[in-house]
């Protein structure tokens, strides 16, 4: 019988998880509809016209009608859905990054670093995270718009390119400032047990060094337990951007994102629901699909749980 690897033998048991599949099959559609359809609409997902406000679904090419401005609502759904899927992807690339270094070194050398590294991050834990990531928005804040404002006078960047990754930048760094500390932990906790297995001895024993130890054997083993946390960080991460803008503490306009258009819908509630109902139903089936995905990919990297 021919050997299969844990990725393969993973990839077999998520297919079977038919509830996984669709989600993984519903978050790939939504990735391409925001990053790759929404190029190729017809309506500017900013161009503003007040004759056109309010029109209902499918009237004068609008799929979905348009908001309080006449712009059209599918575009600015698709655009919104490119600055929140950016955040928190980007987002938790820095957690994945910083909580394995971290995490790993703690829980590879042990001992008293081990016991120092984890107080600093229960100590970071015990701070309200919203508060801080509003207060880390704010200060990084003024350092892009500085910089943005050299980039477009000095080197003839597009304004819009800068105003909307001066947007962007704050919240990718402010949320993974403190997004990193619970993958820390889990990565740690992971690490120490690593540490203890018989082929990190016989490296060791071979003379290896150190970091070649940690990034060779104890890091590529950790994978699959990354990715689930990732994965499963992901619609969180979306959530706190949605938070903040909601609460006009994210993305400005006239840029969207899928707090703000929600925002604006439950102003308008009473009137025109659809403006509220449309984004929300994406903004849920995401963060439905991320979690459903996270929890299949947690029992197809789970060997425990393999029944052949």
């Amino acid at each position: 019988m021919k050997s299969r690897s844990l990725w393969s033998d993973a990839w077999i048991r998520l297919q079977k998880n038919k509830l996984a599949t669709g989600s993984l099959f519903l978050v790939g559609f939504i990735l391409f509809s925001c990053f790759l359809l929404r190029w190729v609409l017809p309506h500017d997902p900013n161009d503003a016209d007040i004759s056109m406000k309010y029109l209902p679904v499918g009237v004068d090419g609008h799929l979905l009608g348009t908001d309080q401005l006449g712009r059209d609502l599918l575009a600015r759904m698709l655009d919104g859905g490119q600055i929140s899927l950016l955040v928190a992807l980007l987002a938790t690339t820095l957690t994945v990054v910083v909580g394995v270094i971290y995490g790993s070194v703690a829980g590879y050398v042990g001992g008293r670093v081990q016991s120092v590294m984890m107080r600093v991050v229960d100590g970071l834990l015990a701070l309200p995270f919203l508060v801080i990531v509003i207060l880390m928005r704010e200060m990084i804040s003024g350092w892009i718009e500085v910089m943005g404002g050299f980039l477009v006078d000095q080197w003839g960047w597009n304004s819009d390119l800068v105003l909307r990754f001066s947007n962007i930048i704050p919240l990718i760094f402010a949320i993974a400032a403190f997004g990193w500390l619970t993958m820390g932990r889990i990565v740690c906790t992971q690490a120490a047990n690593l540490a203890k297995m018989e082929y990190v001895e016989a490296a060791r024993s071979l003379g290896l060094g150190y970091w070649v130890i940690l990034f060779r054997h104890i890091v590529p083993n950790l994978m699959g337990t990354v990715i689930i946390y990732a994965t499963l960080t992901i619609p969180s991460f979306i959530l706190y951007e949605a938070t903040l803008s909601f609460i006009g503490m994210g993305i400005e306009p006239p840029n969207a994102s899928w707090g703000m258009l929600i925002k604006d819908g439950a102003n308008l509630i009473e009137t025109q629901p659809a403006l509220l109902f449309f984004p929300a139903l994406l903004f849920s089936l995401t963060l439905f699909g991320f979690n459903f995905l996270g929890d299949g990919l947690r029992d197809a990297l789970d060997p425990k749980s393999a029944k052949d």
